[in-house]
């Protein structure tokens, strides 16, 4: 291994807490999670990738993204199904080889071995892993019907140390891996690519970058000098221009740039089927910028060069609905319309989040979510790295917000599925519904979550809660057997740490001094790991050896845990 490899893979293993002393496992990591964030650009642990040694039918990591969604339960589909209607589906399959170089062996072994994954009747030995990642890929294939925008697609990564040289020996084996594997059926696209250190070195240094794009704005109005923004500007987009916003290279619509993650693609309603409409027909396509409300993008920078703009780190906060009809009538869409755009430059979020009031207003998300969904991440995000040391953690507000940012434990990132999950488990005793009903606890954004009067420690100490049990996990002090019922651990920890009862009122001063409590031994190593061992032993004694997800997942197994507690 090349020595700039060897230090970005150190830089890595040392962010994630990867602490395993064989470098082939930490190169799996390393490449697992680099491969999937081509595809994936939200926050996500190499761990929830990566396979494992023995039983791995010759993958080393396997990711599974569904409309947007980073997906690792089976259950989750069935909730992604009921929210959206639809599927839209990435598969993401990783090899990764410290050799320096590539081998037709090798790739025809992974090939066989993602065959052997997506069989009905597979012949290799599944380990734990394997066989919960089948799962989620049998409950996908169960609602094929839903594949209204087409089959899923399939991405293989073989990932060395070495340099691929288009050989044609390995050029042909890649090929044929490609075909067998889109000859099944059950892809509508296959693509492998070999990897060699330069482009693992480029992914890396991408990964440190916020989402950035450059874009030709000629048919545009600069706007006058306003106070906290940089700069503004309004016009219209060729729609070719406009894709390369949405867009990743694969031409996979960029789930995280959407702001109003709550609502989000609302599939065909009437207004978006009419949207539709008006791209479809030749005739109306013309009227679309006098037609269509437009996008609004907000970007912490604009760097202008003549007609060009480069725009880096920017979010759609109003447009979501237009953005999907454009990416999904693309191929009817003349190159001359053109997309009605605001384009503006601030750092100031008290302005960000009033252009994404203003804008939304028409929408279906309420006052309260709009609310819940901008001011109150702020205090989190301020709250977080408040505290000091090993008590400091990040709320990501941005995907890849803290990307660029050395010194911080990409572990200590918690992003808004993370916290909203943790929160439900350990104030609303809730952790049932974290995976099959998270839909739900979506629509109690402003309420019963994120309410703007609810005090921040709650906050804090859910998430913490979740790296601590996260923490333990990795070091296998607790068993991966464990991680079905993590939700459930997490609650019995704030009952087991202190005697006291919790308060009622979510706002007071009691509230506060309830949760400094509790963080006093979640804070302390040895006492932390020790209530967990005890949050362990109950789950363990409820569970009576079936660790089955339908049998943790249930309301009847939270109340026998709070009830033996």
């Amino acid at each position: 291994m090349d020595r700039i490899t060897k230090s970005l893979l150190k830089e890595h293993s040392d962010e994630y807490g990867i602490h395993t002393e064989k470098e082939s496992d930490q190169f799996e990591h390393f490449s697992s999670y680099l491969m999937t964030l081509r595809h994936f650009t939200d926050s996500f642990t190499p761990d929830e990738v990566v396979i494992g040694s023995g039983g791995d039918t010759g993958i080393d990591g396997i990711a599974i993204i569904v409309n947007g969604s980073f997906v690792v339960e089976p259950e989750e589909i069935e909730d992604l199904v009921d929210t959206n209607g639809y599927l839209d589906v990435t598969f993401v399959f990783v090899q990764a080889e410290t050799s320096s170089s590539f081998n037709t062996q090798k790739i025809g072994q992974f090939g066989y071995g993602v065959q052997d994954f997506i069989s009905e009747h597979p012949s290799l030995v599944r380990n734990d892993s394997i066989s919960q990642k089948a799962e989620v890929f049998s409950e996908i294939y169960e609602r094929s019907s839903k594949f209204t925008r087409g089959n899923p697609s399939a991405f293989l990564y073989y990932v060395t140390t070495g340099k691929w040289t288009e050989d044609q020996n390995l050029d042909a084996r890649r090929g044929s891996v490609e075909t067998d594997i889109l000859s099944t059926g059950l892809f509508e696209k296959v693509s492998m690519r070999c990897y060699g250190a330069s482009e693992l070195q480029s992914s890396y240094r991408d990964s440190k970058n916020a989402i950035a794009c450059e874009i030709a704005f000629a048919e545009k109005v600069t706007l006058p000098e306003m106070k906290g923004v940089q700069q503004a500007y309004i016009g219209v987009l060729p729609v070719n221009e406009y894709k390369k916003l949405i867009h990743n290279e694969d031409s996979e619509i960029i789930h995280s740039l959407f702001y109003d993650n709550v609502r989000h693609w609302q599939e065909w309603n009437p207004v978006n089927t009419e949207i539709q409409g008006t791209l479809k027909d030749e005739t109306e396509q013309q009227y679309f910028p006098i037609f269509n409300n437009g996008v609004t993008v907000v970007a912490k920078n604009i760097q202008p060069t003549g007609n060009k703009l480069l725009i880096e780190d920017y979010q759609v906060v109003n447009g979501c609905q237009t953005s999907y009809v454009i990416h999904e009538t693309l191929d009817d869409i003349d190159d001359g319309v053109r997309v009605p755009v605001r384009l503006i430059a601030t750092v100031n979020q008290d302005i960000k989040n009033s252009i994404i009031k203003a804008t939304n207003r028409q929408t279906t998300v309420g006052d309260d979510q709009l609310i819940a969904l901008t001011d109150f991440p702020k205090k989190l995000e301020d709250f977080f790295p408040s505290f000091d040391g090993k008590k400091r953690l990040f709320y990501e507000r941005r995907s890849r917000q803290y990307s660029g940012q050395d010194g911080i434990e990409k572990v200590r990132i918690i992003n808004m599925t993370m916290l909203v999950r943790s929160f439900a488990s350990v104030f609303l005793d809730l952790p049932h519904r974290t995976t099959r009903n998270y839909k739900s606890l979506l629509k109690s954004i402003g309420s019963d979550i994120f309410n703007p009067d609810d005090r921040l420690e709650m906050y804090y100490l859910s998430a913490f809660l979740h790296y601590r049990l996260e923490q333990l996990f990795r070091a296998q002090t607790i068993d991966r057997e464990l991680k079905v019922a993590r939700y459930h651990l997490l609650m019995a920890f704030r009952y087991l740490a202190v005697t006291d009862n919790c308060p009622t009122k979510r706002n007071s001063a009691d509230m506060q001094r309830y949760c400094d409590k509790v963080l006093e031994v979640a804070w302390d190593d040895v006492k932390s790991e020790k209530v967990f061992q005890q949050a362990v032993a109950v789950v363990k004694g409820i569970a009576a050896g079936n660790f089955h997800r339908d049998n943790i997942r249930t309301e009847p197994f939270t109340n026998g845990v709070r009830k033996k507690i």
